[in-house]
């Protein structure tokens, strides 16, 4: 068994094997080893022209990595968490989603930006938010959500491969959880969404964190008699809305499971998608179990109060189902 965590420190451990152009840097990346302990090691492996620690400054090394992009190299920028990204909006969408529209294609970005995301370890409103929906609304950016270690591990080379900016979100929850890493297991598909559990009576749509959520819920269904189809969306920009489709016209029944607010989320953009094309294969309203309307609690009981739970999940299906 691996753990979310080392298999992503594999990823950047090959990576940085089999292409002398890419570099990691970001706050304590280096001597520390990264906030969650990602990056221990590195260092002393590939030395400090490899490994970088940066200055407190999310906007100066983001943009820093945009520029080492342009001139060739292929940068892997961490920034501790996705509300840290914030100070880097600027960069990331002024400069890395749009330059190669505003130089008629002739700059790339290839800049691979990972980041926490979510909640789960009592971190507080400032370090626990899901804002993948932020980052999804920009063209010109592709924004992925590792939820298994196979992916942890297989789709940060498959970023790099891309001439554009590509955003990866950890969630924070998963880096203890530990799954099966196949054997000679290659890079991963970022551009279709993956079927974690077959079923019959509802699809359940999630990514990142929410997959396990959606799965435990699958489960207790299935002791019920309902079966739950569970889809791991992968990419969330741009969407595999043609999985979603198909899963929701052999089912029927769609409930999309999303740690992000319900209000102009990810949940309330594959709910329009399957309105705007499923509406004649649905035969109940469509479902969204999201976090609560307010900023992440810190108190255990109050910030698992706010996320999405298999129980809120469960719910929501024996409604759709009922």
């Amino acid at each position: 068994m691996t753990t979310y965590r080392d298999a992503m420190r594999e990823a950047l451990r090959e990576v940085l094997i089999r292409d002398e152009r890419t570099f990691l840097m970001g706050e304590d990346v280096g001597a520390y080893g990264g906030c969650f302990g990602v990056s221990r090691g590195l260092l002393d492996e590939f030395g400090p022209r490899r490994v970088r620690d940066t200055p407190l400054s999310e906007s100066a090394f983001v943009g820093a990595g945009i520029g080492a992009a342009l001139a060739g190299a292929r940068p892997i920028v961490e920034i501790m968490t996705v509300n840290f990204s914030l100070l880097a909006l600027d960069q990331i969408l002024n400069n890395a989603a749009t330059l190669r529209h505003m130089s008629g294609g002739q700059l790339g970005v290839p800049l691979v930006i990972r980041m926490a995301t979510g909640a789960g370890r009592q971190l507080a409103a400032q370090h626990s938010h899901s804002l993948e929906a932020f980052y999804a609304h920009i063209p010109g950016l592709r924004v992925v959500s590792p939820a298994t270690v196979a992916d942890a591990r297989g789709m940060l080379w498959t970023a790099l491969q891309d001439p554009d900016p590509v955003l990866i979100f950890e969630p924070i929850a998963l880096y203890n959880s530990e799954g099966e890493l196949p054997d000679g297991g290659g890079p991963a598909d970022i551009d279709r969404a993956a079927v974690r559990r077959s079923g019959t009576d509802v699809t359940l749509v999630s990514y990142g964190g929410t997959v396990h959520v959606a799965a435990t819920a699958a489960e207790q269904l299935a002791g019920e008699g309902i079966s739950a189809e569970v889809i791991d969306l992968r990419s969330l920009r741009p969407l595999d809305e043609e999985t979603v489709l198909e899963s929701v016209a052999r089912t029927h029944r769609l409930v999309v499971v999303d740690e992000g607010w319900r209000s102009v989320g990810i949940a309330a953009e594959i709910a329009a998608r399957a309105a705007e094309h499923a509406y004649y294969d649905l035969d109940a309203p469509i479902a969204r179990v999201c976090t609560a309307e307010v900023p992440i609690p810190y108190a255990r009981h109050l910030e698992e109060a706010a996320l999405p739970q298999p129980a809120a999940v469960v719910a929501a299906v024996r409604e759709a189902v009922a």
